[in-house]
């Protein structure tokens, strides 16, 4: 699937044309705690993650070339017997393998072209996490770990997935400050048939992000990233859609080609 990538400020004439407005259906709102979603589920897309805070696994292979580095020294300067040439060989090999170990997190930064902002969440919005109830246990759960994971593992700060015309939203959102929690799902739905969201049918991604039109006020102040991944039903008839994942983040050009990936990935969980 081919994925349009516009560098220009969006402008509301990329999006497609709001399609006729579904009859809302009774919703309630669906939340858990976050203990009560980290449960053993089917997705088999999920990055590995140590899981310590503050900790940046893409430095990973730095501390590793320190520390095998620091002990291939040690072993070195610690030998009492004279060192014979095919030992010195093998230690030359290991101090370079650790060298190049220790440049690879630059390497990488250098290779991308650019270093990715880190996100910052914004001052004014609200956090939401909102289910329909018109969809089955099993979904919902798959909903609610895979919006969790969105969250935890990119510089998303809000994630909007939409299966068959039922809603997860989760994160910051522009949310009115009066409204019921009851009265969200349906008021994100009128959003999203006013965008014409359902009716994008290729990969869209906004890296510099300003914001243009009033019907994406849903989107919180700050939002420089966008990123919308169809759910496309039949890889042979892509007329028909399933729905779609919309990310935002606060960062400028979050989302690299292997985030992008990886969304598609996630995505491809939900489609039909």
């Amino acid at each position: 699937m081919s994925i349009r990538i516009c560098n220009l400020p969006f402008n509301s004439s990329f999006a497609p044309q709001p399609r006729a407005r579904i009859s809302s259906r009774s919703t309630r709102v669906f939340a858990r705690t976050e203990n009560d979603t980290q449960q053993q589920l089917n997705l088999s897309v999920l990055r590995f993650t140590f899981g310590i805070p503050g900790l940046d696994e893409s430095y990973l292979p730095r501390w590793l070339g320190y520390g095998f580095g620091s002990l291939l020294l040690l072993n070195h300067f610690s030998a009492s017997a004279p060192i014979n040439e095919p030992q010195l060989r093998s230690e030359a090999l290991g101090l370079s393998l650790a060298a190049f170990s220790i440049a690879l997190p630059y390497i990488g930064k250098f290779l991308k072209g650019s270093v990715v902002e880190q996100r910052t969440l914004p001052e004014e919005g609200e956090q939401v996490f909102v289910i329909s109830s018109n969809i089955g246990d099993s979904l919902k759960e798959d909903l609610a770990w895979a919006t969790y994971v969105l969250l935890r593992n990119t510089s998303t700060i809000a994630v909007l997935i939409s299966v068959e015309g039922e809603l997860c939203i989760r994160g910051y959102w522009n949310c009115p400050d009066q409204m019921l929690k009851a009265q969200l799902h349906d008021w994100f739905k009128k959003k999203v048939d006013e965008i014409g969201l359902a009716d994008v049918k290729e990969t869209l991604y906004f890296p510099q992000y300003e914001g243009s039109s009033a019907s994406w006020d849903i989107l919180p102040n700050g939002t420089r990233s966008l990123f919308v991944q169809p759910l496309i039903q039949d890889i042979n008839e892509p007329q028909k859609m399933d729905g779609f994942l919309l990310v935002a983040s606060t960062a400028g050009y979050a989302y690299s080609d292997k985030d992008r990936a990886w969304i598609g990935a996630m995505a491809e969980k939900f489609r039909g």
